[in-house]
């Protein structure tokens, strides 16, 4: 099974999307990027379409996941139509394949973005060999209770926090957003055992505003790593750091050579 735990006193550096400021995120392109730079592992997020493959997106939003190509829905999409405007989308199984074949000693850090979807992610880890260097992460603790129990050998973490009014990425949203994620910061520890409970999980994936000594120490007490996301300021960076987080997601990882080795 994977290991969290920090590495010769750093955090583990985890490109986010790939590494989604150096290539188009969510594409084996920008894994590579990622792998190049030197992370411990490659994040990416998983989405189901109506017709039952797994693809590599974050959403149902085709702009995003078009890159801004094309307006509309993913979901109800047929592949090879989906294919024509995001030929750079693959599928989890083309993207397993990448990680299996040619990124030997990179972890895979696994998203979730739907909550009927952990039997076949588990089946296509399997499949391809990855199930001990496997991670995943969802807002859905019954979705990681799913794959435990599929795949007892897979780390999970659960997600925190959602975005309940979906405001994340409108125009406009960005200073309530940030003033409500830094004013969370204090009641985030004692959150940490109702949100393990009913998970099965063994990590907690906190956005950085979130992340302070107390929550890591109370997580750490429980045997719990410490996963922040997304950090692409320095000064985040070096904030989680030294809050002593176990993982830190990055768009772009030639920070962490930037920041951690100073």
């Amino acid at each position: 099974m994977i290991s969290l735990a920090r590495c010769d006193g750093r955090p583990l550096r985890i490109g986010h999307r790939g590494a989604a400021l150096l290539a188009p995120e969510n594409t084996l392109a920008s894994f590579r990027a990622a792998v190049e730079v030197g992370v411990d592992l490659v994040e990416f997020d998983v989405f189901g379409l109506s017709s039952g493959e797994l693809v590599v997106a974050h959403s149902d939003d085709l702009l995003e996941v078009s890159h801004g190509a094309v307006a509309g829905r993913v979901r109800s999409l047929p592949l090879d139509e989906l294919r024509s405007t995001c030929p750079d989308l693959p599928t989890l199984a083309e993207a397993l394949d990448w990680f299996a074949s040619e990124a030997p000693d990179v972890g895979v850090h696994v998203d979730l973005k739907d909550s009927g979807i952990a039997a076949g992610v588990a089946t296509e880890l399997r499949r391809h060999g990855l199930l001990e260097r496997s991670f995943v992460s969802a807002f859905y603790r019954s979705t990681l209770r799913e794959i435990r129990r599929r795949e007892p050998g897979v780390r999970t973490g659960v997600t925190f926090p959602r975005d309940p009014l979906r405001i994340h990425g409108r125009r406009g949203s960005g200073p309530f957003e940030r003033a409500a994620l830094w004013s969370m910061r204090r009641v985030t520890p004692s959150l940490v055992q109702s949100l393990l409970v009913g998970s099965d999980a063994s990590a907690l994936v906190l956005h950085h505003a979130v992340v302070g000594p107390a929550v890591v120490r109370r997580a750490h007490a429980r045997g719990i790593a410490v996963v922040a996301w997304t950090v692409d300021d320095p000064a985040d960076l070096a904030r989680v750091d030294a809050a002593g987080v176990d993982a830190v997601v990055s768009n772009d990882p030639r920070m962490f050579l930037s920041t951690l080795s100073a």
